[in-house]
């Protein structure tokens, strides 16, 4: 008889052992258990650690708590300015109704992804070329939004939504390029005007000091010529005033001779050659009206009526 007993108890708890084999899972600290029995759902989500199920009659699904990176594939659309491009984003998205996650969806990873891309080509739609390059966070909230409000049934909830990268046609990135190098080279020539403009005044306040005082123009000449002769220069270059030059100009200059008096009809517009007496240059006196020139080496040059008479007179005496 107790041989039977004992032989019913360890059959009892082998088949105990085996049932609890059977019927054990372990749900991880990320995960939650969803039940279905007979095909239809338990009330509660089992938590971490170790449940018990009916076996044969209960399935356990696990759903993770964890958050899923998930890359959207790139997109290829036009912008509302119409240029072609390329754009690729990330999602980060997580559980937060299990229960909702494994009924009312039948894939909630592909749902999203879907969404996202769906998402993605109408966001690239709607926008412009430079808010797609420059105003991404103002996209990526509106992209978030998007696909946030039919995940939300589907017992998900969208974190974060960045876009990755744009790609542009090599045309559109030449053109941006000579864009940009004319917009920096006119902020340049304007700082360069700028620039001018104001050492200009500056040049003035010092010419209007200078003027005053004369010495200090020499001063700042002579402070150049140091400078210039510490750079060790074999050819030294100084300036030279253009007043200097326009004076030197004037007395090289010859004379102007005013013309004689007009006598009898006769003009004395020539040089008259005076005697030579005892070593001296005499003058030649001019001739009255009618009078012959009567003295030796006299030599005159007159216009009468017109016309050009030359006399040399010569006179012993």
């Amino acid at each position: 008889m107790v041989e039977e007993l004992v032989a019913a108890g360890a059959a009892l708890a082998c088949a105990g052992a085996v049932y609890v084999t059977a019927a054990a899972r372990v749900v991880k600290q990320y995960e939650r258990g969803v039940v279905f029995r007979l095909g239809r759902l338990r009330d509660g989500v089992r938590g971490p650690g170790l449940t018990l199920v009916v076996p044969g009659v209960d399935k356990l699904r696990r759903v993770s708590l964890q958050i899923v990176t998930m890359p959207v594939p790139a997109q290829e659309g036009i912008t509302r300015d119409n240029v072609t491009v390329r754009v690729d984003a990330v999602v980060y998205f997580r559980v937060t109704s299990p229960a909702d996650a494994v009924v009312k969806v039948e894939d909630y990873r592909f749902a999203v992804s879907q969404m996202a891309q769906t998402s993605l080509r109408s966001i690239i739609g709607k926008s412009e070329l430079d808010d797609l390059l420059s105003n991404r966070e103002k996209l990526n909230q509106g992209l978030e939004l998007m696909i946030d409000s039919p995940a939300v049934e589907w017992g998900v909830t969208i974190d974060r939504v960045d876009i990755k990268d744009v790609s542009l046609p090599e045309t559109m990135k030449r053109s941006m390029a000579r864009q940009a190098e004319a917009d920096r080279e006119r902020r340049a020539r304007v700082i360069n005007a700028d620039a001018e403009l104001q050492a200009s005044k500056k040049l003035a306040e010092a010419a209007k000091e200078m003027s005053e005082q004369p010495a200090a123009l020499q001063l700042r000449l002579l402070q150049t010529v140091v400078a210039v002769a510490a750079e060790k220069n074999s050819t030294l270059v100084l300036p030279f005033p253009v007043e200097l030059l326009r004076f030197l100009e004037r007395a090289q200059q010859p004379p102007v001779n005013p013309a004689p008096p007009e006598r009898g009809g006769v003009s004395y517009r020539a040089v008259r050659s005076g005697m030579h007496r005892d070593g001296v240059q005499h003058p030649c006196p001019a001739p009255s009206s009618g009078e012959r020139p009567k003295m030796a080496g006299c030599q005159v040059v007159g216009l009468v009526s017109s016309r050009a008479v030359t006399a040399s007179i010569s006179h012993v005496q």
